[in-house]
């Protein structure tokens, strides 16, 4: 036992992550840099050991590094979002899911790059599996963070694809709660009508782990399901956004699971996509620059182009334009609702992106397999279900009714067991 610490395990644990960033890092760039993380997080590590000495406790998430992204505000830790912004501009109370995972007894192993304010300009970070790819975004730095292996546990948001997507390219597992699971309170906004917190692990038990802490009554089944769930397709103008190359490998995938026993339906669906996405961007440019309003007269030209194009595009966006999608948006969730009963589907099975990681990192990639999901509110899953010949991965998607997030990853994980695992 090392009395400065008190746990001679933890303190092993939190060397072996620095470790792990100090060597991985500088090709990934997942990490905004700091100072001097190994003296804070040696600090942070005695704090927490010292607090459970002697007392035989061990809470949920002891001595579990996990990342941050930087549009979560972290006592001690600046919030930059990206963005060439002062810090003190973007100060505030620290985020009630980083009060939760501290009293879970995570360690925050440091702020994870984002997309400028979680919109559009990429970060830096690479895709671990091909340095050239981009890891998708908004929530770049979690994602590659565990691919990488620098973390086992990782925080995103996301509003439209911004933890599914880049789960799927940097074949890890990521999970978006239902909307309003985890309290959004510390977390600098997009567009909250639709900002939902998520996190990534390397499986679904990570994420898991994760969701039991983060998320508002999280009540893990008591019991085994009496009956498989049953799958849908979503059949129709959305599935068709996605490349020929991930549609030849979800239909690969779905035959896996039907071999399994896994009862998959396909089923007509959204007719009206294109009508959704669009009421969908009107009002998500339009809450942007509402939540921009104060430092983008104030700090304009410092934004990204990016950014300021989509500030400027949400100040266009007309109050009866607004009241118009919001009417859809309610519209759209309850006609999902019944379509999903009428079914008989206990979760819609698609590809999580329209293909692999696009290259080059001047875009974060196509959002568009996760935006009427996000548009409801539900809650999504992506496993790792594939790869190209290249050995860029595929993810599958899994999304079902809302508050039926616990259930949801018990069936993913029946899923990635019925699935080949990625080449």
């Amino acid at each position: 036992m090392d009395r400065a610490t008190g746990d001679v395990a933890a303190t092993a644990r939190t060397a072996a992550v620095l470790e792990a960033i100090e060597r991985l890092d500088p090709e990934i760039e997942a990490f905004v840099p700091e100072p001097d993380r190994p003296g804070r997080l040696a600090r942070e590590t005695a704090a927490l050991t010292g607090r459970f000495a002697g007392t035989g406790e061990r809470p949920a998430l002891y001595g579990v590094a996990v990342g941050v992204k930087d549009i979560v505000r972290v006592d001690g830790l600046d919030t930059r979002a990206g963005s060439a912004l002062p810090p003190t501009a973007l100060e505030g109370p620290q985020a009630v899911l980083v009060d939760r995972l501290r009293d879970a007894g995570a360690l925050v192993a440091g702020k994870t790059v984002t997309a400028e304010f979680a919109v559009l300009a990429p970060g830096p970070t690479r895709n671990p599996h091909n340095p050239g790819h981009t890891p998708g975004g908004s929530s770049s730095g979690s994602a590659a963070a565990v691919a990488a292996g620098m973390v086992p546990l990782a925080v995103g948001t996301q509003t439209v694809g911004s933890v599914i997507r880049p789960a799927a390219y940097c074949r890890v597992v990521g999970f978006k709660p239902t909307f309003g699971r985890v309290p959004v309170d510390g977390v600098i906004a997009n567009a909250p009508s639709f900002d939902t917190v998520g996190v990534f692990a390397r499986d679904v038990a990570g994420v898991e782990r994760g969701a039991a802490v983060l998320c508002d009554d999280w009540q893990p089944p008591a019991e085994r399901p009496s009956r498989a769930p049953v799958f849908g397709i979503p059949e129709g103008p959305y599935l068709e956004r996605a490349t020929a190359g991930a549609l030849a490998a979800f239909d690969r995938q779905v035959l896996l699971l039907r071999a399994a026993g896994f009862e998959v339906r396909g089923v007509p669906l959204m007719a009206d996509f294109d009508q959704v996405v669009a009421q969908l961007y009107a009002m998500n440019r339009y809450e942007v620059a509402r939540t921009h309003a104060e430092w983008f007269a104030a700090y304009g030209d410092l934004y990204r182009p990016q950014t300021a194009k989509a500030i400027r595009e949400g100040q266009a966006v007309e109050e009866a334009t607004y009241a118009r999608a919001r009417r859809g948006k309610a519209e759209f969730a309850a006609r999902l609702a019944d379509a999903t009963a009428s079914a008989g589907v206990d979760a819609w099975l698609t590809p999580a992106a329209t293909g692999p990681a696009p290259r080059g990192l001047e875009t974060t990639g196509d959002s568009v397999m996760c935006l009427p999901w996000s548009n409801a509110g539900w809650p999504s899953l992506t496993i790792p279900a594939a790869a190209t010949p290249d050995g860029l991965p595929l993810g599958l998607q899994l999304v079902s009714p809302p508050d039926t997030d616990e259930r949801l990853l018990g069936w993913g994980t029946a899923a990635a067991g019925a699935l080949t695992p990625p080449a």
